[in-house]
């Protein structure tokens, strides 16, 4: 079956757009988070875990119909919004908060599991020399946890990029303004055709594919590094 081009590549560049500032969100508030909660223990602390995890485990399409209960015309970010005249329902700011969202547990579940594995020897160096604690954290803990915050990059990145319930859900499908790769797909197969959703179906998959066999080929280059400064 020959591929021809589609005459609209805007949700190519919708699904790149998002998935960047998505990630880009889920990095800075994910980080924050997984810092946060590394340098604390408690058995309450589980419950903010279930709750940074959530959007893992909850169906896609429940994630979007609880982001249209906070954001909608009725929902109480929605009526603060609509006060100043703005509405995020229905537009490209929904696309990135749909997908940044469901991406944000990749990234701190694996920034939080980077910065645990840090040693604190090095930490406790620093804290002898008289460095500050956002200092310690900026110059010691990120340096060495960023192997494993690159990892939650890429993989938030993925993740946002093959987003569709959510977004569907609170942006819906408008072209050219909201109208993602998974959508664009779905609405392909709901037309008939075939031709169109594979083809957008390659282009999801091989932008994936590049992105997590980039992430291997990376990890296995720091392998050696790693055995040895662990052997020293």
């Amino acid at each position: 079956m020959p591929l021809t081009a589609p005459a609209d590549w805007s949700p190519l560049r919708i699904s790149l757009e998002t998935s960047a500032v998505a990630t880009l969100i889920t990095l800075l508030i994910g980080l924050a988070a997984a810092a946060w909660r590394a340098r604390r223990k408690g058995a309450l602390l589980a419950f903010v875990d279930g709750i940074c995890l959530l959007p893992l485990v909850l169906p896609p399409t429940v994630v979007g119909f609880l982001l249209l209960l906070l954001f909608g015309r009725n929902g109480p970010i929605g009526k603060e919004l609509a006060r100043i005249g703005a509405s995020v329902v229905f537009s490209w700011p929904a696309t990135v908060i749909a997908a940044a969202v469901v991406a944000f547990p990749l990234m701190y579940v694996t920034a939080r599991a980077a910065l645990e594995q840090v040693d604190l020897h090095f930490l406790e160096a620093a804290r002898t020399l008289g460095a500050s604690e956002w200092r310690i954290f900026w110059k010691v803990a990120l340096p060495l946890a960023w192997p494993g915050i690159l990892a939650g990059i890429i993989l938030s990145f993925a993740r946002a990029l093959g987003e569709f319930g959510a977004t569907l859900m609170l942006a819906g499908d408008i072209p050219g303004r909201t109208a993602t790769i998974p959508i664009a797909i779905y609405f392909a197969v709901e037309d008939n055709d075939v031709r169109l959703a594979a083809l957008w179906c390659v282009f999801d998959v091989v932008i994936s594919l590049v992105l997590l066999s980039g992430l291997y080929y990376w990890s296995r280059s720091q392998w050696p590094s790693r055995a040895r400064l662990a052997q020293r």
